[in-house]
């Protein structure tokens, strides 16, 4: 059906409707926009959520690359930030490919609308005006009828009265005949007005106004058929990224069913294992024997005549317990916790009657108690010894103190260090290659220079080249340290036959005489409470040759000075040593800065004091040194 025959008369109702549906692809428009905003939203947070999840660039994202479920995790997140640039593509597509398209097509809908209907009004007032004249030459042709009609009778009036002159019945005769001439003028100029308005009538309700109509008309199919375009490319859009997203989805997939629980429990072993060979049997202990424990120092320093132990034994169990004590200064060492006593006034400072001050009990901390108890107790023994076969026990307790691990991995164990100073000798040769690399590159082009001196000047390559000898030389010596360590952990590491041999701590039942009382002594604790540094008669431990507890004791720490009390000190805190006034002691270790000084009465007793208490006298040597 054509607007033009059957809408003729339907222009306002027209031009509200193609307006209607301009509005209707404006809002098409926004909605398609608001959709895209979705689309770009949703792209940023699966982005965001992507980001979040990833591994950070540190050792532990070398940790978690090793197992297949984290490498899955990974895996399914990069997926999902390509999934993610997919929905961006949408937004993207629907972007330039409707909402850009629609907008310019919109304003070229609007600018062909106002054109066509401009077109319509003007014919509407053509036809309008032409009615206008029509009528005002029907009233004029009206008009001079009836004023013919007037000047006919008063002619005839006049005629007909016998008192006129013949003068006037002539003038009114003359009146009527102009009326009669003016009507028939405006009857003409009526007949014909009206021929040419019904022609123009026909024109614009049969050619103008359907030509303009179908315009509309054709204009609006447009607007339609461009709309489902539209629509349907909104769809396509859709479809299009689904290929892509179906491979990120397989991608996912694939990357959860390459996960191997097998090979991850066995890379569990491969990253935790310690090379540790689990302990032998424990040999059986005879405690048959009647055993007598003594009670307090007093008893082991002054009542020792029937006490018959064997020299050696006792030499090296007192320089254990002096190694016990020298490592619980280390973990209880006053420095780091807090600042040293102000020295007394003069008229605070009494003399100490005691000739020879010792210091007094003080209650255990916890890392100290069970650091006795791992000292003292035999099956915590073994457990000692475990640790000392990957650990050196003087790194592990600075380790603990300082927090930081030693450059030769010695806090690991044996397989897990072997691991790391392998890793490490890799690296290094790697920086090797590198360098050679570049050494070899900078020594052709200094053969160039040789050849060709226009090229450049040969000689200024030579500090480059030295540059990088001694930085080869040096990867080259840290490679020699760490294969030496490598090889001491390889050859170090134990076997199934050498980790069975156990040896055992036996123990001998030797008397004591009772105790006598001493005034000026003070007891001193042991890790369990039951014995002094200086070992009693009673559990004297016989230490048999031992490879492993060898290894465990150390050389003590050389003098460097000796030192003179100015003040008494009691020395509360464990870990320092109570000073008398003019006592000598040697210094083992100087000021560090925080403002205590180690020192040593004798081979078994050593601790910090206030540096400010005592007056230091360093040797030449370590002055130099």
């Amino acid at each position: 059906m054509s607007w033009g025959t059957e809408l003729w008369d339907q222009f306002e109702n027209l031009e509200k409707h193609t307006q209607w549906g301009i509005d209707f692809v404006e809002r098409y428009t926004k909605f398609v926009k608001e959709r895209s905003e979705i689309e770009l939203n949703y792209a940023k947070q699966i982005r965001n959520l992507s980001k979040k999840y990833q591994p950070k660039k540190n050792a532990k994202e070398e940790e978690e690359n090793k197992y297949t479920w984290c490498r899955a995790f990974f895996t399914s997140l990069n997926e999902l930030n390509d999934y993610a640039g997919q929905h961006e593509l949408i937004a993207e597509n629907m972007t330039s490919q409707i909402i850009a398209e629609l907008t310019r097509y919109i304003q070229d809908l609007k600018s062909e609308r106002k054109s066509h209907f401009q077109d319509g009004r003007k014919a509407q007032q053509h036809i309008e005006n032409s009615w206008k004249q029509l009528e005002q030459c029907k009233r004029n042709f009206e008009r001079a009828c009836k004023e013919a009609d007037r000047a006919q009778q008063h002619f005839e009036k006049m005629d007909a009265d016998i008192n006129v002159t013949k003068a006037d019945v002539e003038k009114a005769r003359q009146q009527a005949q102009l009326r009669h001439q003016m009507a028939a003028d405006c009857k003409s100029e009526y007949s014909n007005y009206l021929q040419k308005f019904n022609q123009e009538q026909t024109e614009h309700y049969h050619t103008l106004i359907p030509n303009i109509f179908q315009k509309i008309q054709e204009m609006e199919e447009r607007r339609i058929e461009r709309l489902g375009e539209s629509m349907k490319t909104f769809a396509e859009v859709d479809r299009q990224i689904l290929p892509i997203v179906g491979k990120c989805l397989d991608g996912m997939t694939k990357a959860a069913e390459s996960i191997e629980p097998k090979t991850d429990s066995a890379q569990v072993v491969e990253s935790y294992k310690s090379g540790f060979e689990p302990p032998g049997d424990v040999e059986f202990e005879d405690y048959g024997q009647a055993m007598k424990r003594t009670a307090s120092e007093t008893s082991l320093t002054n009542s020792r005549p029937d006490v018959k132990a064997d020299k050696s034994s006792k030499g090296k169990s007192k320089l254990f317990f002096f190694k016990k004590n020298k490592l619980m200064s280390l973990l209880t060492s006053p420095a780091p916790r807090q600042p040293p006593p102000e020295p007394p006034s003069p008229s605070a400072v009494t003399p100490d009657p005691c000739p020879t001050p010792q210091t007094p009990k003080q209650p255990k901390e916890a890392l100290s108690h069970r650091f006795n108890d791992l000292m003292t107790s035999k099956p915590k023994m073994h457990c000692l010894r475990s640790l000392r076969r990957g650990i050196s026990l003087n790194a592990h307790v600075r380790n603990l103190i300082e927090g930081a691990n030693p450059e030769d991995f010695s806090h690991l164990p044996p397989e897990q260090r072997r691991k790391k100073l392998q890793a490490k000798i890799d690296d290094i040769n790697k920086d090797i290659q590198k360098e050679m690399d570049q050494r070899d590159a900078l020594t052709k082009m200094k053969d160039v220079y040789v050849k060709n001196p226009q090229m450049g000047d040969p000689s200024s390559v030579d500090p480059r080249l030295a540059e990088i000898g001694q930085h080869i030389d040096k990867l080259q010596a840290e490679l020699q340290k760490f294969e030496g360590w490598l090889a001491e952990v390889e050859g170090r590491m134990p076997t199934r036959s050498e980790s069975s041999h156990r040896q055992s701590v036996v123990y001998e039942t030797q008397n004591s005489t009772p105790p006598t009382n001493n005034s000026c002594a003070q007891d001193r604790e042991s890790p369990d409470g039951s014995y002094t540094e200086e070992q009693s008669s009673e559990l004297q431990p016989k230490v048999q040759t031992d490879p492993e507890f060898d290894e465990f004791e150390e050389e003590m720490l050389p003098t460097i000075g000796t030192c003179k009390a100015l003040y008494p000190f009691e020395g509360q805190n464990e870990g320092t040593l109570a000073l008398v006034e003019g006592e000598v002691l040697f210094v083992i270790e100087e000021d560090k800065g925080d403002g205590w000084t180690r020192v040593r009465r004798n081979e078994e007793e050593e601790g910090y004091v206030p540096t400010s208490y005592v007056e230091v006298f360093l040797d030449s040597n370590a002055k130099d040194s």
